[in-house]
């Protein structure tokens, strides 16, 4: 697909389904090929990436600054210091060889179009292959896109991890 249809729509419903599609598959692709600097442009600086975690009752927290939560990082310079510590192998949770993983999207549902954003939901399986394993993860994503500048950019994220009982640190590749 042509990248141009991703440029700017001068409202979030002139970006139709398709062009969605595809920017949610080229943000997944981006991981996919550890196109670590890629993958930032598709965050707004204000986006808070967040994966609650589930309590004891079988239910997901709801605050992530006062409960626990697998994964926060409340604007793009937490994103983009997490990316740092993957690119450059000075955070304990990364190691070497890096995880190849594969990205699956399905039920792509538009819930809300309002002037220029977009609220979305979406599952997906992530397959990560690292030390002759195999591991999958899967979950719902929503993400809030805000379609108002020169490129779309995900202005809210939370990902909730359906799998949760997870053998080793979850990191961003496997959302």
């Amino acid at each position: 697909m042509n990248t141009t249809t991703l440029e700017r729509p001068d409202t979030a419903s002139a970006m139709g389904f398709e062009q969605l599609q595809a920017f949610l598959f080229a943000e997944a692709r981006a991981l996919d090929d550890r196109d670590w600097d890629t993958w930032l442009t598709f965050y707004h600086k204000d986006c808070p990436f967040w994966m609650p975690a589930w309590d004891d009752y079988d239910t997901l927290t709801e605050d992530p600054q006062n409960e626990m939560s697998l994964m926060f990082y409340p604007n793009k310079q937490g994103i983009e210091d997490r990316v740092f510590r993957i690119k450059t192998d000075r955070s304990s949770a990364t190691s070497l060889p890096e995880p190849r993983t594969n990205h699956y999207l399905s039920g792509i549902e538009v819930l809300s179009r309002e002037g220029s954003e977009i609220k979305l939901r979406f599952n997906w399986q992530t397959l990560s292959y690292r030390y002759s394993k195999t591991d999958q993860h899967w979950g719902t994503s929503f993400y809030t896109i805000d379609t108002s500048g020169p490129k779309p950019q995900i202005t809210d994220k939370k990902v909730v991890l359906k799998n949760d009982h997870i053998h080793h640190v979850i990191d961003v590749y496997h959302t």
